[in-house]
């Protein structure tokens, strides 16, 4: 224990200041900071699934160009399959599969027919542009809402509570926890020990027995799952309708996040809670004004920040080692 607290000294004291400021922010401005807080939260939590499938994807090798249009498929599917089925389980369930089927895709064209990763994963972005637009029907809309929950005794905490497990989306409650799952399973099993081991030296692992294709085939397909319900949440539950590119840009933003977060899934977490904050002040300023700035440009902001701060971490962050590069065995 002593031994981690000294190798994250600095990111636990940095964490430290930002909880202290976030809780004297809160207490201070209590007249906007909570409704800024679950503001940020409700735009992290697509950013926060759609890091997790590009933490998953590079961790295994494989560069996922496609969350953008894995999210947009899956919000299509999801939105549209409820609405003519009646049934909002019908359309959670076919938005995530829609994000299965995009993430085999993704992962069996990279890995088995080996084709370049950053092409395959503008070809799903721009079929998915190409469908969603050409089959979208205005118009249409949801039998009912995604349920809220909250988490009794987590509710109780003054801030943290408030924000994250008081009458929140059940899909809100699922990014939380796949965050953690996720961080555990790669730093804390087998699986995860197998998959770092095809991201940085795949022919060792191939030596040590582990079916790299395989591995990587899976790990990318499964993650699209999470990529799909990223989708379905922009459009069944943070806006209850579908519009055309209403991802917006956020699977290429989760790509920024998981660089930021240095490809670990907490620190992703921790730098989608950022960016969320940023927009949410970026919306403040839209509506209280006093700033002669025109909003076009404060809607901007988060997208600014990104630029800033991955001009920062330019250099001082380093991917796995055999991301992108397709595995070919010696005897084939």
């Amino acid at each position: 224990m002593q031994t981690w607290i000294a190798k994250n000294r600095t990111t636990l004291v940095i964490a430290a200041v930002v909880v202290v400021a976030a809780y004297v922010f809160y207490y201070a401005k209590n007249d906007i900071a909570p409704s800024m807080y679950v503001s940020a939260w409700g735009y992290a939590i697509p950013l926060v699934l759609a890091s997790l499938v590009g933490v998953i994807g590079e961790r295994s090798g494989v560069v996922n160009i496609g969350i953008e249009g894995q999210m947009l498929i899956a919000a299509f599917a999801g939105f549209f399959v409820a609405a003519y089925s009646g049934s909002m389980l019908a359309g959670v369930l076919a938005g995530v599969g829609s994000g299965l089927v995009a993430g085999a895709f993704l992962a069996w064209t990279t890995v088995r027919w080996r084709m370049d990763q950053i092409i395959a994963g503008v070809v799903l972005n721009i079929v998915a542009t190409g469908i969603t637009s050409f089959y979208y029907t205005p118009g249409q809309i949801l039998p009912g809402v995604i349920p809220n929950l909250t988490v009794p005794g987590l509710s109780s905490i003054p801030l943290i509570g408030d924000v994250f497990f008081t009458g929140e989306s059940a899909i809100a409650l699922f990014a939380i926890v796949a965050a953690l799952l996720v961080h555990v399973g790669l730093f804390r099993t087998r699986w995860g020990l197998r998959t770092r081991a095809v991201g940085e030296y795949p022919s060792a692992a191939d030596t040590a027995g582990i079916d790299v294709e395989r591995l990587r085939i899976i790990n990318v397909t499964l993650a699209g799952s999470l990529a799909g319900l990223a989708g379905v949440y922009l459009s069944m539950d943070a806006s209850s309708t579908f519009e055309r590119s209403m991802t917006a840009g956020r699977g290429f933003l989760a790509l920024a996040i998981m660089i930021m977060g240095m490809w670990r899934p907490l620190r992703a977490f921790s730098m989608a809670l950022f960016f969320g904050f940023i927009s949410a002040v970026a919306s403040q300023l839209q509506q209280t004004g006093g700033f002669a700035v025109p909003p076009q440009l404060t809607g901007t902001l988060p997208y600014v920040a990104t630029l800033v701060v991955l001009a920062v971490a330019a250099g001082r962050v380093r991917a796995p080692g055999a991301v992108g590069q397709p595995y070919v065995k010696k005897d084939q």
